[in-house]
Order: structure tokens, then sequence, then C-alpha cells
């Protein structure tokens, strides 16, 4: 494995810039993911490593080498897509050697056949080496796609939303074999996603990618707890941070400048309202099994929390409502404190 270096890299595609000064550094053994949405440029910036697109400005490094100009061959990297690409003629062992039977690697098959039934065991599909790729489930060809990058050992391994494109359990069950591999592999892995549970489960640090800018970079820890701005702060959380304007809610510990009040679950205390002064009333509580979110009137804006699910709240209880050691951003919507 390899540490990889994005130093200043701008890409445009006509007047749109996909990726506008990017410096990041991916540590040898690292798990990086890169969380936006669709458009802020993850998946160039992938594409700009392994040398499918060149950057218009700026140098990329892996293990220490500039591979700006280098092809794509030549870079070692691995790329998995959110689609599946196998090939559909072959058997899932032919599927997974076929990375390693390239003529300028010279491996021996005997050599080839122990790397594929280690990583069948690593992504567990070894039950499944004689199966054509037809007759796999979607988890079992995304299981496949990624050991078939696995095989090949690269400098660093990008992930392009593998696991987009599968149902709820199967991509909680994958992105946990997914960590358990990279911790076994010790790999250097880079992965793009719009899903923020997928982000802060599976990364060593997060990167919050906007309209190709890389915003701020942290632990996913940090990320929730310390976002930069207000983008940051509304990326990460279920439910969504509440953002409130300031007199909405008394709040005497709000520093000078402060316009908008960031308010998560742990930052609110709700209480029904028993001697007549309420902040707001309870529109309905949503019932979800292990907890409920409790929807809440305030003025003219509306709040979201969790809640245990044996609250005593329910629809139309008047509450009181206070801050908890909040989150204060400024007009320029950058964090206060």
């Amino acid at each position: 494995m390899a540490d990889v270096h994005i130093k200043n890299v701008t890409k445009s595609f006509g007047e749109h810039v996909a990726v506008n000064g990017l410096d990041l550094h991916i540590a040898d053994g690292e798990f990086v993911v890169l969380l936006g949405p669709t458009g802020a440029g993850k998946t160039t910036t992938l594409r700009l490593i392994a040398g499918l697109e060149r950057p218009d400005a700026g140098r990329i490094e892996i293990g220490g080498h500039n591979a700006t100009m280098l092809s794509p061959a030549e870079r070692d990297t691995a790329f998995v897509f959110q689609q599946y690409s196998l090939y559909p003629h072959l058997s899932v062992y032919d599927n997974l050697a076929f990375p390693l039977r390239s003529p300028a690697r010279k491996i021996p098959e005997d050599q080839i056949r122990r790397r594929v039934e280690d990583v069948a065991k690593m992504v567990r599909i070894h039950h499944k080496l004689a199966n054509r790729s037809t007759k796999l489930s979607g988890g079992e060809m995304q299981r496949v796609a990624i050991g078939r990058a696995l095989v090949r050992k690269p400098a660093i391994y990008l992930m392009d939303e593998p696991l987009s494109s599968l149902d709820a359990k199967l991509r909680a069950d994958l992105r946990l074999e997914l960590k358990r591999i990279q911790s076994e592999l010790g790999a250097t892995m880079l992965y793009v996603t719009h899903d923020q549970i997928e982000a802060m489960t599976m990364a060593d640090r997060i990167g919050i990618l906007a309209d190709g800018v890389l915003v701020q970079i942290g632990s996913p820890r940090t990320i929730y707890s310390e976002p930069a701005n207000l983008h940051v702060a509304a990326r990460l959380g279920q439910p969504a941070i509440n953002l409130l304007p300031t007199g909405l809610l008394p709040d005497g510990g709000a520093p000078a400048g402060t316009r908008t009040i960031g308010a998560r679950t742990e930052h609110l205390t709700i209480e029904k309202a028993m001697n007549g002064h309420a902040d707001g009333v309870v529109d309905w509580v949503e019932h979800l099994g292990d907890q409920n979110h409790l929807h809440v009137t305030v003025g003219p804006k509306k709040l979201v929390t969790l809640t245990d699910p044996d609250t005593d709240l329910s629809q139309g209880d008047k509450v009181v409502i206070r801050y908890r050691s909040p989150l204060y951003f400024g007009a320029d919507g950058q964090r206060l404190m």
C-alpha cells in the first residue's frame, strides 16, 4: 500500500468546475471517505487519482512519486464502481482471477489460484467460485466486484459508491465487512458516497465535498460535533440538525454575531409545559420502534428531535424547550463556537 497526496488539483468540464483547488492527503493504510451530494466532485476526484481524467492544474502523488501524467496502468490503483461490471460469461473464479492474468504480470497459475481462494474467503464468496456471475444475487455480485479489486494488492483502492444499489440490510452487512477487510489488509482506501451512515461507520476521516471544494476533513466525531459551517452541520445527523434563528428560544450563551443556532437532539431539552408558559406544540410523534421522532412547531419554525419510545408526549401537547450547549453560526454560515 502507499499514501496518496492530491495537491491543489483543479478539473473543469467546459465552464463547470468539478474539482476546485483540492488538497487531500491519504495516509498509508488509512480509510478516507468523501461525503457529498451528486455533483460535489466525488467521482471526478477518484477518476483523477486513477488517471481516467487529467487535472487542469495541480499534482497527484502516489507513494511519494509524481503520478500526474502517468497512464492508469502505471498508477497501480484498483477501482470499484457502483455497478458490478462483472464478465457475465465467466465464473466467479475467473472474474476474480482476471486482473492477475494480464500478460504483463506473468503470474503463475498456482499463485493466481491461491490468491483467488484467499480473497474469495475474505469476501465470503468462496462457496460460489464455480458459479457464473449471472447466477449471483446483487450482494454476491458486489462481493465479487470488491474481491476482484482486492486480488491485485494495489497502492490504493478507489471505491465509487459500491453499495448504493443494494438494499438496506445488504448495505449494512457489506459496509461492516468492507471495514473489516480494510483493517485486516492495512489497505489505503478512498471511498466516496452520499450516505452519511456509510461515512460515519467506515471512515478514519471524512472529507465533506461541496461544489468541488473540500469544505472540511476530520474524524467522524469531529465532523459531527465541530462542523466548520452550516453546510457541514447539515450533512451529518439523523434526524437532520435543526437550524433555528436567534431569538426563537431563550439562549443567554450565544456569542456576538450569532445568526443561526444549530440544535441536534443532544442540544435540546424538551418537557411538557406545566405552568402555562410554552415554547412550542407537538405536531406528532413518529414511532420508529426503539426510538421516536418528535416533531414540534416553535413559532414559525418546525424542529425534529429524537425521544425515548416510552415518552409521555403526544400530539397537541404544549412543551418548554431549552438549548443545551448548541452550535452557533454567524451570518456567513461559519461556526462561531
